[in-house]
Parts: structure tokens; C-alpha cells; sequence
């Protein structure tokens, strides 16, 4: 292990101060080398409090470093600035990273949403990018989407509470105000899901209605601010636990149990058209069933769906 990680191993466990010559015993290495270890720490952003005592790791309650996170350190890949997770999650996956590895970042140069749409990412907000390697076929990659958008709409609904709703095919809306966007990425093998990444950007202490009249944080419906590794963690606890035992009908009947579309009426924009109708329906695949002013049905698998 990397004496840094390590180091950073020893402090979070600890309940009080360790003591220079207590590292250096657990390490096998000399004081100087721990205090030129602690330097390199503090000096990359480590909050490591020194004493005539020893060190200690430093509280930070808002933090998505990755010790912050327990047993699932090794699996949390942290920047402060990235282009977009999506891109970081994309190179891992590639690579080999295991499932559900998760790139987090405190703010996005080039966040993307649906459509190849721009997604805000100022600071405060909560943006990151989860790797799956879930055992489907590639039919049914679609409710995961749906899937995820369930787990977070759960946390913000049980944890807080705000009364999110969800827009398909993946948006989640409190009253009409987006406060939540997710995309996702496949790649295949053959007739199954080799890996999926689902990418999320959740307003929470940023102020996105200074840019997007239709948008919504957090801190503004509780009117204070919000541990954004609450929010992940307590995600992750459910996501995590949903695609070990996937289940397709179970996410469709909690999806529409929890959505703000069906029987609303609705325009549909796909890369080459648009659809408008009544939406009546969400078939087995997580398609959005829309009725035409003829009367006929029309499924939609992929698009950017508007009410009106």
C-alpha cells in the first residue's frame, strides 16, 4: 500500500491523536520519512491536524474524498475539477475498474445532459458517475436508468423531505423544478451489458435558479445546507443493493408509482423527429407509450420529453 494511503488509513480509523513514533512503528519507516509523508498530505488538500502529541485526520462533513467514504475508498475516484465524470468513468471502465466504481467531482468544465446539452456544474452541487457491470441483457439496460432515478428520488424523499417526482426518462422534478439529472453509457458483449455508466448531477448547495428559471437545489427547498456524502452514500446503499438483485417489473411499478409524466400531455424530441401526444404508458423495456392525436400508439425508447 502507498504509505500516503496508508497514513490516511491509520488516521481515519483512529479514535485520538497518533503519535509520529506510532506510524512510524505501523509503517516501518523513519519519523523524517512520516513527516515528509504528512507534508505531501496537507500540501494536496489532506485536512491532517498536527500536535506535539502526533497528527489527526480533521473532520470535514461535506467531503467526497475518497477515506471519507469507509470500505469503499478504493472505489471512489475524487477530482476537484474534472471535464465530466462521464468521460473519467468512461476511460476506467475501459480498463477494467471494478463494479461500481464511482468518479465524483466538486465541479464539471463540460457536465453534459441529455441530448448533448450542457449540464451546470458549480461548485456545491453533487456530480458523479457510477460503473456497473450488471448481469442483463442489453433489452433491458433502459431500466436502469429508471432505476437510479427511483433510488435517488427515494433518498430525497425519505431523507429530508422533498416531494420529488420523476420525469421520464430520467429527469427528477419537485413541483416542475428539475433538481436532478441522469445519463447513462453503455457498452456491449455481444447480446449483454458489459458495463453501464450512469452519471448523475444533483442540485444541492449550488444556486442553479440564478442560471435555469426551472431549476431547484436542495438548499433552497430546506433552506440550509446539505452533506453532499450523505446524499451519495445513502444513493449508493440502495443502487448497490438494487442491481445485485435486479428486478425489471419491480422498477417499473415503482417508477410509476413515483412519475410526474403518464397522462400528461407531452412532446417527445428524438434525434430525428418529434412526437407529440398523451403519454399513456411505460412498456417492460422502460419505453414511454404516447398516444397520437389519431389515436394511435407510438412507443419511445429514447428521447427529451416536455410536459405541456
Amino acid at each position: 500500500m502507498d504509505p500516503k494511503q496508508h497514513i490516511i488509513d491509520i488516521l481515519n480509523q483512529a479514535d485520538t491523536v497518533i503519535s509520529g513514533e506510532a506510524l512510524s512503528r505501523e509503517l516501518g519507516i523513519s519519523r523524517v520519512a512520516v513527516w515528509k509523508h504528512i507534508q505531501g498530505l496537507v500540501h494536496s488538500g489532506v485536512p491532517v491536524a498536527a500536535s506535539p502529541k502526533g497528527y489527526r485526520l480533521e473532520s470535514e462533513p461535506d467531503s467526497l474524498r475518497p477515506w471519507t467514504f469507509g470500505s469503499r475508498q478504493s472505489r471512489i475516484h475524487y477530482y476537484p475539477e474534472t471535464s465530466s465524470t462521464m468521460d473519467e468513468a468512461a476511460s476506467l471502465a475501459r480498463q477494467g475498474c471494478p463494479h461500481f466504481t464511482v468518479v465524483v467531482a466538486e465541479r464539471q468544465t463540460h457536465g453534459r445532459g441529455r441530448m448533448q446539452r450542457d449540464w451546470l456544474s458549480a461548485d456545491g452541487g453533487l456530480y458523479f458517475t457510477v460503473v456497473i457491470r450488471p448481469d442483463i441483457p442489453m433489452l433491458l439496460a433502459g431500466l436502469v436508468n429508471l432505476a437510479a432515478a427511483i433510488d435517488m428520488a427515494d433518498v430525497l424523499r425519505s431523507g429530508y423531505p422533498i416531494a420529488a417526482g420523476l420525469k421520464w426518462p430520467n429527469d427528477i422534478l419537485v413541483n416542475q423544478y428539475k433538481i436532478c439529472g441522469i445519463l447513462s453509457q453503455m457498452e456491449a458483449e455481444g447480446e449483454r451489458v458489459a458495463h453501464l455508466n450512469i452519471g448523475i448531477g444533483l442540485n444541492v448547495n449550488n444556486t442553479p435558479e440564478n442560471e435555469e428559471p426551472v431549476a431547484v437545489s436542495m438548499r433552497t427547498l430546506l433552506g440550509r445546507p446539505v452533506a453532499r456524502r450523505d446524499v451519495l452514500t445513502a444513493f449508493l446503499d440502495r443502487f448497490e443493493k438494487r442491481i445485485d438483485a435486479f428486478d425489471p417489473q419491480a422498477v417499473i411499478a415503482q417508477w410509476k408509482a413515483l412519475n410526474v409524466t403518464l397522462g400528461q400531455r407531452v412532446r417527445v424530441f428524438t434525434i430525428n423527429a418529434m412526437i407529440e401526444g398523451s403519454a399513456e404508458d411505460m412498456d417492460a423495456s422502460g419505453g414511454l407509450i404516447v398516444r397520437l392525436a389519431d389515436g394511435t400508439l407510438k412507443t419511445v425508447m429514447v428521447g427529451d420529453c416536455f410536459h405541456h
